[in-house]
């Protein structure tokens, strides 16, 4: 029901910022949730950044302070803000939604978008 497309994703410099994007299009009523996952090389694919309906967050604390998630409702879009970036951040980052249909709860998730933190 609902197509998630993915985009921002380079390769920067230590330190460095992006900003990637999620854009969510299809059938559903309301959305309940927005979040950012990574994955790692290696490693289990780990919750980045949560936004709830309520404009809660949550954040791993390996990025607290330096990432932000936002959302815009009217774009159906959500953005996660990485700023000082560090080598350790490299991963595929994949978003995830929660959304109302008519008689329950979908989630869905994006292709992927690869970040790479590299001199």
């Amino acid at each position: 029901q609902v197509h998630l497309v993915e985009s921002g994703g380079d390769l920067v410099q230590p330190g460095g910022s992006l900003r990637l994007s999620c854009a969510a299009s299809g059938s559903f009523f309301e959305i309940n949730y927005w979040a950012w996952y990574r994955q790692a090389p290696g490693n289990e694919r780990e919750l980045v950044a949560r936004i709830n309906r309520d404009r809660s967050t949550r954040y791993a604390d390996s990025v607290r302070g330096r990432f932000i998630i936002s959302r815009d409702n009217a774009k159906n879009t959500v953005y996660l803000q990485m700023n000082s970036l560090k080598a350790e951040d490299t991963a595929v980052y994949y978003c995830n939604v929660d959304v109302f249909g008519p008689l329950q709860e979908y989630v869905y998730w994006g292709q992927g978008t690869q970040v790479t933190v590299s001199s």
